[in-house]
């Protein structure tokens, strides 16, 4: 439907070597957006937009780690003129360093703040400036259904996830009369590399906590996401997209 197209515009995606942000990717170009792939992994980045370019999708990549915060206004500088003026951010790069509380290092909590949070207000703070000027925008972040209802071992990832949900209402308010929408997606449990490797038994049980009764997948949280940045939720804005699959209800 043309509700849902994505034409004329240009979205960046952090995290888009793999996963959410790959489908994600997929998805936009696939709705006719113009697409800037970000991540650390360069590589993988180029395999991912060769993909993208093959079926006729405009994609140019750009390596960057969003735990160095004084980098990234320059590092978006320097996008070519085709893919400078971003109309839709997707803030889907995440790490984790998993420990209970009394074993978590500093380290990994300042890590793990530093990008998941840190890194999605550095890089929202450059690009809103932009939309501002051009009296349009999409923000998107993926948080998480921890960030809803905590989890055990996951103090600092939950505590990351909660903030940008936080910080996408407290930003929501500030830019909306600028046409620019803020909402989060929170997905649950999705099929990834690191669910593919565990015991059939556990996989089962992990499956059986879900009222829907399987995982979700990559493309599930990439729908929302199309729904989200499109026309069709243009009166949007300061929501949390549960995609967890009755998971958290």
């Amino acid at each position: 439907m043309s509700l849902f197209r994505l034409d004329g515009k240009t979205a960046l995606i952090t995290g888009a070597s793999q996963g959410i942000g790959e489908a994600i990717s997929r998805r936009f170009g696939g709705q006719g957006a113009r697409l800037v792939l970000a991540a650390r992994t360069v590589d993988k980045l180029e395999a991912v937009a060769e993909s993208l370019r093959g079926l006729g999708i405009e994609a140019h990549v750009v390596g960057l780690d969003l735990s160095a915060h004084a980098a990234i206004a320059e590092r978006l500088r320097e996008l070519p003129e085709p893919f400078a003026n971003i109309d839709i951010l997707v803030n889907n790069a995440g790490i984790t360093r998993d420990s209970l509380l009394v074993r978590m290092k500093q380290e990994h909590w300042d890590q793990v703040v530093a990008t998941n949070l840190t890194g999605a207000f550095a890089i929202t703070r450059a690009l809103a400036k932009g939309m501002m000027r051009r009296r349009w925008g999409r923000i998107i972040s993926v948080s998480s259904v921890v960030g809803l209802m905590g989890n055990a071992g996951q103090a600092n990832y939950a505590a990351a996830k909660a903030g940008l949900i936080g910080f996408s209402k407290s930003i929501a308010r500030e830019l909306a009369s600028r046409n620019i929408t803020v909402n989060v997606i929170a997905p649950g449990y999705i099929e990834t590399s690191m669910t593919e490797k565990l015991p059939e038994a556990a996989a089962n049980e992990l499956a059986d906590s879900i009222p829907l009764g399987r995982l979700g997948s990559p493309d599930d949280v990439a729908t929302a996401a199309v729904y989200l940045a499109s026309e069709a939720a243009g009166y949007v804005t300061g929501e949390v997209l549960n995609v967890s699959g009755g998971l958290y209800i």
